[in-house]
């Protein structure tokens, strides 16, 4: 296996930050500093960051719908909970993607960090939904433009599927992962979110889970979670 993959499938960190590791010469492989993420590694190549040995751990992908005031991060350090504090598991978790703080809903916490890469990188397109209450009833043309793609200070959007819930509420379904996107958009059209609650991330639902609940993914979840993310 690949050193920046083995790093990733250990929980140490995502694929990206293990490759940054790497570079920045913190790994060793059999006491000596490397520096190709793509160096073939196993169990028995002691690999070491900042001199801790590294082995694989049993994965874990847990599904958490995140309450209003939690952050998506692994530590806060301000006053706020963070959502790994809501999971019961000795593994070191971390959150895949981000909902702001007063966003809610679906949010996965897993210590494999290629399903982590392949969840939230552009190039994999795993549609993520949202229900969204706006603060105004949006017309027929806002939601067309929405569909279409709108212009935010990062760039033009992608194609979305846009459906309507109720006078002000919209289900908006996206294939990126740009920062506060749904937000951003609503506010592109000249109206701004009131609520915003993930539903579902790919195939998995956030369906009875209640707001503050965890649970562990069954392994028919995880193996359709990488067949959503599939190149």
């Amino acid at each position: 296996m690949r050193l920046a993959r083995y790093l990733a499938h250990a929980g140490v960190a995502s694929r990206r930050a293990a490759e940054e590791l790497i570079d920045a010469g913190r790994v060793r492989v059999g006491g000596e500093v490397v520096f190709d993420p793509a160096l073939d590694v196993g169990e028995g190549s002691g690999v070491e960051v900042d001199g801790r040995p590294v082995e694989p751990e049993p994965r874990e992908v847990w599904a958490l719908n995140k309450p209003p005031g939690v952050v998506s991060t692994a530590r806060e350090p301000g006053r706020r909970r963070a959502v790994t504090e809501l999971v019961n598991s000795e593994r070191r978790l971390y959150p895949v993607g981000r909902l702001d703080a007063d966003s809610t809903g679906l949010i996965l916490l897993t210590n494999d960090g290629e399903l982590a890469n392949r969840l939230t990188h552009p190039r994999y397109g795993v549609p993520k939904t949202y229900r969204v209450r706006l603060a105004r009833a949006p017309s027929d043309s806002d939601l067309e433009r929405l569909r279409k793609g709108v212009r935010l200070e990062d760039g033009m959007t992608a194609p979305a599927e846009i459906e309507r819930g109720g006078e002000r509420e919209l289900v908006v379904t996206i294939r990126e992962g740009r920062k506060r996107q749904v937000r951003r958009m609503a506010e592109a059209i000249g109206n701004e979110v009131e609520a915003l609650t993930r539903i579902r991330i790919g195939s998995l639902e956030l369906g009875e889970l209640r707001g503050g609940d965890a649970r562990r993914l069954a392994d028919g979840e995880v193996d359709a979670l990488w067949e959503d993310s599939a190149p």
